[in-house]
């Protein structure tokens, strides 16, 4: 400690200041170092934690000077695995350079945590095709996945291809989402998308900010079906009498199945089998509807089904009932069923809903004569 400093030293200390609570700085052997606190040590990866306190905390580092005012101070970690090539970090005070020095030890460890994982693309359609494969498939139902997919190929693709996420505006998703003004769902199914890809993005330390954000976006209000009257019900069902149409649209009518259940559909007993699309994650999940006195005679000597493609089916029920969609078949078989007095949970049950957490296990809880029993209701 030179002249100076002895001064100083002398005249804090008695003042009754300790030196060590102001700058925790002493030169040992002719060279500087630096003690790290016990809070500063537990922001410290794991792994580098015994070995600074090993060494009491204590860690070497230089001041530099320019100028008669100007300084700064570097840190330098030079022990295993740094040997060769010493983690430094400088600061224009000694808690600057303490931060930085803390934040280059744990991104260190992040690096090394990382090597055999997959490498985040940073471009959108690297970053994308990662956040489907790794997360979102995870998270929905097999067709809703390939749905979404589907829909990414056919609009986000080619827009944004391998533009950096980093050089994503606000501008560029408003021009892009300005072109579905006419296509509301669609609109906001992009919008949808676009929002989870961009957040995870941020999340991964691709962003800062979702540049979603800024972009003006109202949610269209859904339509939901709307049930047909009985007399257009009778007119569907005449319409294609003696074709394979007109046993379609009766298991449709009376079962309630979604649009992208029909492919799924099979006969199991005095039951329509079908998988539940909208059970999330990789186990298949079946829901099993009564063979009703409704549907009954449409399925005389039939034993497997063969559902036509709900293109070809929408074409059909558009010739007949313009006013109507496949949807409204579904909404149709829900409110006749609630019209017969069937139960809430039987519903539910042939719907395919979730009424409530007690609904849980209903699938194994429920007895199938029970399930019988509350289907031959429906009668009208």
């Amino acid at each position: 400690m030179n002249t100076k400093e002895q001064l100083v030293t002398m005249l804090l200390e008695g003042m009754g200041v300790n030196i060590d609570s102001i700058i925790p700085i002493v030169r040992q052997s002719g060279s500087r170092h630096l003690k790290f606190t016990d809070k500063e040590i537990m922001k410290m990866p794991k792994k580098f934690r015994h070995a600074f306190r090993l060494n009491n905390n204590w860690i070497h580092y230089r001041k530099r000077t320019s100028g008669r005012y100007r300084c700064s101070y570097e840190i330098r970690y030079a022990k295993k695995p740094f040997d060769k090539r010493p983690i430094t970090a400088s600061g224009n005070t000694i808690e600057q350079a303490k931060k930085r020095f803390i934040e280059k030890l744990n991104r260190f460890a992040l690096e090394e945590e990382n090597v055999s994982s997959p490498i985040v693309p940073k471009d959108f359609q690297g970053f994308a095709m990662y956040w489907f494969e790794n997360f979102h498939k995870r998270k929905v139902a097999e067709n809703t996945y390939a749905e979404a997919i589907r829909l990414y190929n056919r609009h986000v693709k080619e827009y944004f291809g391998y533009v950096l996420i980093e050089k994503i505006s606000p501008v560029m998703l408003q021009s892009f989402l300005d072109q579905f003004d006419d296509r509301a769902k669609t609109k906001d199914d992009l919008y949808s998308m676009l929002n989870q890809i961009l957040t995870a993005s941020v999340k991964h330390g691709l962003l800062s900010l979702n540049p979603l954000g800024m972009v003006f976006h109202k949610q269209h209000e859904k339509e939901h079906g709307k049930a047909i009257s009985k007399a257009d019900e009778k007119k569907l069902l005449d319409a294609y009498t003696g074709t394979p149409y007109q046993v379609s649209f009766a298991i449709v009518l009376y079962t309630g199945l979604r649009p992208n259940e029909y492919a799924t559909a099979t006969i199991d007993g005095k039951f329509i089998k079908a998988v539940n699309s909208k059970r999330k994650g990789k186990k298949k999940a079946f829901k099993r509807i009564p063979i009703t006195s409704m549907l009954r005679p449409y399925l005389n000597g039939i034993s497997e089904i063969k559902m036509p493609t709900t293109f070809q089916m929408t074409y059909r029920i558009k010739k007949v009932l313009p006013n109507h969609s496949l949807y409204d078949m579904r909404t149709t078989f829900q409110t006749r069923c609630t019209e017969c007095g069937i139960s809430e949970v039987a519903i539910g049950l042939f719907m395919g809903n979730g009424i409530g957490g007690t609904l849980k296990e209903a699938y194994t809880d429920v007895s199938d004569e029970w399930l019988l029993k509350e289907g031959e209701k429906l009668n009208y």
